[in-house]
């Protein structure tokens, strides 16, 4: 298993998701040096996590619910030895007033459900609606997400498991 070694997973609809994985993933690798290597739950539902030091776990939300791809992987997998960090995007999180209330709604619940992983960071990012290919409403700021990458980055340096 590599020093630095990051999975990163996602569930996404319209790509915000993707976009937010992106970031983290040219932040891991251009300022830290880690090899980093990316998965689409929709495209592999099952990735082998035992490779990797690091594994990151990003979802969108829809209709409140964190994406069931996000969710299935969680359920599945030991991630003992594993730092494991958890990030979704949901447009309440892109509003200070509401942020709090998303991240009790979807982190602090979805983590009570899974008391396997303990996760060493989580963040909730605003999202994106798209309707009949048409961005709506969009509320991600990638500014946050850039600076939450840097702090993941030195935070997984910092980790060293058994």
């Amino acid at each position: 298993m590599g020093e630095n070694k990051t999975l990163i997973v996602y569930a996404t609809r319209g790509g915000a998701t993707e976009e937010v994985t992106f970031k983290i993933a040219e932040v891991l690798r251009q300022k830290y040096g880690f090899d980093v290597d990316v998965v689409n739950l929709r495209k592999n539902s099952s990735p082998d996590i035992s490779p990797y030091r690091n594994v990151i776990v990003g979802s969108g939300v829809r209709a409140q619910r964190v994406y069931k791809e996000a969710v299935n992987f969680l359920e599945r997998n030991d991630f003992g030895g594993k730092n494991v960090a958890l990030f979704i995007l949901c447009l309440e999180a892109g509003n200070p007033k509401s942020y709090n209330g998303a991240v009790k709604k979807y982190i602090k619940r979805l983590l009570e459900k899974f008391p396997h992983v303990k996760p060493v960071a989580t963040e909730a990012f605003g999202g994106r609606i798209k309707f009949l290919g048409f961005t709506i409403a969009h509320a991600c700021d990638f500014g946050k997400v850039k600076a939450w990458a840097e702090s993941l980055g030195e935070k997984l340096l910092g980790e060293k498991k058994p």
